[in-house]
């Protein structure tokens, strides 16, 4: 069963930086899709930024030019560069896994905290 693990969260004021990591561990983890979902309180879960396979990228319009994903096959991961912080990046953020083959299966971590104060 493959795990999913977020770290890095914290508090940090408005214009910092923080980098979010997601590791992988468990049994043999082979995804097409990684991606970093944020919740915000009273908020419906929404896309930040995913990464397929070639390093394709999409990114949410409001992160765009500010935050960066890439793969960490260190980690059999992914890694959230978040620059130029605003107080609405504020939220719980989810590190997401859709594996390769016949059936797909979509995988969740537990989230980390990220709160930007202005």
């Amino acid at each position: 069963q493959v795990q999913l693990v977020e770290s890095g969260g914290g508090l940090v004021q408005a214009g910092g930086s923080l980098r979010l990591s997601c590791a992988a561990s468990g049994s043999t983890f082979s995804p097409a899709v990684m991606a970093w979902y944020r919740q915000a309180p009273g908020k419906q879960r929404e896309l930040v930024a995913r990464v397929r396979s070639a390093d394709i990228t999409n990114y949410a319009d409001s992160v765009k030019g500010r935050f960066t994903i890439v793969v960490d096959s260190a980690k059999n991961g992914v890694t959230l560069q978040m620059n130029s912080l605003r107080p609405e990046d504020t939220a719980v953020y989810y590190c997401n896994a859709i594996t390769s083959g016949v059936i797909p299966k979509n995988i969740w971590g537990r989230g980390t905290q990220v709160t930007v104060s202005s």
